[in-house]
């Protein structure tokens, strides 16, 4: 394929290291909640996941069930702790400044915690007017649904064949696999773990990085051959 129409960016795990201090106040409010759970463990189960989501997850599987203000109360407990920790993923700004096509953000975050997160480490001035939230779309689906990422590709006027996706979570790639788009896999934020990369190969990246000075000259180079997707 020639370059690519569009790259999409995933935001937590991608280009902010938020997805660790998501999943501790996580395992902390868990925990409050009668549920031991560490926040490594949420980080490789469940990255990706909306809150609501993990809690489904959880409650089917201990067969438990957890107050309806925990989602509330974690929700902003986690935005508090963003305001104060979050920083960038080494080297995404200078990758990202340096590409030369349609680039957005595709993520299940809302789009409030978005824009916080993304003036807290200066990365906003890249990314204005093209952050799409899956819980701001029609649908309103978060990932593994591919709904987020076909509402951008058709807002950025992108063929999905032709757009790459770059996700840290294997919710994330399922749903961009779905979605019809190619996916690079990223294990280079905090909360990444031994078998990190081996996860998203398995859920469909065609290759992983783990660091984002590599993202351009990957993207080059699968972009010399199609994959079928």
């Amino acid at each position: 394929m020639p370059a690519p129409d569009l790259i999409i960016f995933d935001c937590d795990g991608v280009l902010v290291d938020s997805e660790i201090v998501a999943a501790r106040v996580e395992a902390e409010m868990l925990r409050e909640a009668g549920y031991e759970i560490s926040a490594e463990e949420i980080a490789q189960r469940y990255s990706g996941l909306t809150f609501r989501d993990i809690l489904m997850s959880i409650e089917k599987e201990a067969e438990m069930l957890f107050q309806a203000s925990l989602i509330d109360h974690a929700e902003a407990r986690t935005d508090e702790r963003l305001r104060r920790e979050v920083k960038a993923i080494s080297g995404v700004a200078q990758a990202v400044a340096a590409l030369t096509v349609k680039k957005c953000i595709c993520s299940n975050s809302t789009g409030e915690r978005i824009d916080a997160m993304l003036k807290k480490t200066g990365l906003s001035p890249l990314f204005h007017g093209v952050i799409f939230s899956s819980l701001e779309t029609p649908s309103k689906r978060p990932k593994p649904a591919p709904d987020v990422f076909l509402f951008a590709a058709e807002k950025m006027e992108a063929d999905p064949s032709h757009t790459f996706v770059i996700e840290d979570s294997v919710h994330g790639i399922a749903g961009a696999r779905a979605a019809g788009m190619r996916v690079i896999g990223f294990t280079g934020a905090s909360h990444s773990h031994p078998n990190h990369a081996d996860m998203l190969m398995e859920a469909g990246a065609e290759t992983t990085i783990n660091r984002m000075a590599d993202l351009n000259g990957v993207i080059a180079a699968l972009s010399e051959w199609s994959a079928d997707v």
